[in-house]
């Protein structure tokens, strides 16, 4: 909670001066936050589970919707990332522990995980003018792996 939310936002605290400094209304300021599809959806990893993560990154991406409201009309947009999973250092021993690379792959709609270029190519969109209406957003970068794992379903919602 330290590094995934109070860090996150103490750092936007800091750097609202700054933001508003350089904003305008036809060319914003940007926030981009970090989260992950972790923070949107429930997964279920068992003794793999990842709770306290999750929950910080989906209080991350509410304080994100909230600085979006809160930081609009002095025109700088707050948008969040959520990267599903990448390997890396971080992912790897979860990836391992979940069959490797290749089998969670093969469980994603896009049949791979995701690469660098996938996470910075959004983030380029939305510090665009081509994102610059974009406010409050969280975006997932995972290929549809969190569609396809029927985390978003209400409950009670069949599958065809």
């Amino acid at each position: 909670m330290d590094l995934n939310v109070r860090g996150v936002f103490n750092l936007i605290r800091e750097s609202v001066g700054l933001l508003t400094v350089r904003a305008t209304l036809a060319d914003p300021s940007r926030v981009i936050i970090t989260s992950s599809v972790a923070g949107i959806g429930i997964g279920t990893m068992g003794e793999n589970g990842t709770y306290g993560y999750s929950a910080s990154k989906a209080a991350v991406l509410h304080l994100g919707k909230n600085l979006a409201v809160e930081l609009g009309p002095r025109h700088i947009t707050v948008n969040s990332i959520c990267p599903g999973f990448f390997p890396s250092k971080m992912s790897n021993g979860l990836l391992e522990k979940a069959g490797g690379v290749e089998a969670i792959a093969r469980t994603n709609p896009m049949q791979r995980l995701g690469v660098p270029e996938d996470i910075a190519g959004v983030i380029v969109y939305l510090a665009s003018r081509a994102g610059s209406h974009v406010n409050g957003a969280a975006i997932p970068i995972d290929g549809g792996a969190l569609l396809a794992s029927g985390a978003l379903m209400s409950p009670g919602q069949a599958r065809l």
